[in-house]
């Protein structure tokens, strides 16, 4: 069908790629689990969106340009790396902050007026996106693994991609909207445990310095 092979085998396959534990999903969790679920799709979508580009620059070779030239995989890379570095250093700041108490005596003085800018400032969508194209590994990835799906003899092998593209889009919002609504309920639950939340902050900052530290040590083979 549409010059796919073997499509229960990739869908298996595929679940399992996506439920490992990753820094965009680990972005979106720690989005709704303090902004609550509306923010969260926002961050969603930037990951969506980033995965699509990312899929699409698969398909039209980029994946060969960056196994090719180490410069710029090398480039691409550590500006992935840095990105997730300052988003870390953003989470460790944040959990001092509600360790210390400074979250609370702030919200006694401003009450939800602090909430705004503090939107403003994160922009949830952008910061997924950034997240999501500064991986040169996932172009790898994509094309790497989409091509063990295509059937060389299939005549128009861009609606293969196009369509196991679509599949892992579907299988990933499926899965963002699971950890939205399980990082949303944890924040009920743990709505008045600020050094809970502060712990929780710091492991996700801890967990992102592992994925910079991570993707700084990657090749392109």
């Amino acid at each position: 069908m549409l010059g796919i092979t073997d499509l229960s085998t990739y869908l298996v396959g595929l679940a399992l790629i996506i439920l490992l534990p990753g820094p965009n999903s680990l972005y979106v969790v720690s989005v709704a689990a303090r902004r609550g679920p509306r923010v969260a799709y926002r961050a969603a979508a930037g990951v969506l969106c980033g995965d699509t580009v990312l899929m699409t620059l698969s398909a039209g070779g980029v994946a060969s340009l960056l196994q090719t030239s180490p410069v710029l995989f090398a480039i691409v890379k550590f500006a992935g790396a840095g990105y997730l570095t300052w988003l870390a250093v953003g989470m460790l700041r944040g959990a001092w902050a509600l360790w210390r108490g400074r979250e609370t005596r702030k919200a006694a003085g401003s009450d939800g007026a602090s909430e705004a800018p503090k939107e403003a400032v994160e922009r949830p969508f952008r910061r997924a996106l950034v997240v999501s194209l500064l991986n040169p590994k996932a172009i790898l990835f994509f094309i790497s693994f989409f091509v063990q799906f295509v059937d060389p003899a299939y005549a128009h092998p861009v609606l293969s991609f196009l369509t196991l593209g679509a599949w892992a889009q579907l299988f990933s919002f499926t899965y963002l909207s699971v950890l939205i609504f399980s990082g949303t309920f944890l924040a009920a639950t743990f709505r008045r445990r600020k050094r809970l939340t502060a712990g929780l902050s710091a492991g996700a900052g801890a967990a992102f310095l592992g994925f910079a530290a991570k993707l700084s040590l990657a090749s392109a083979s």
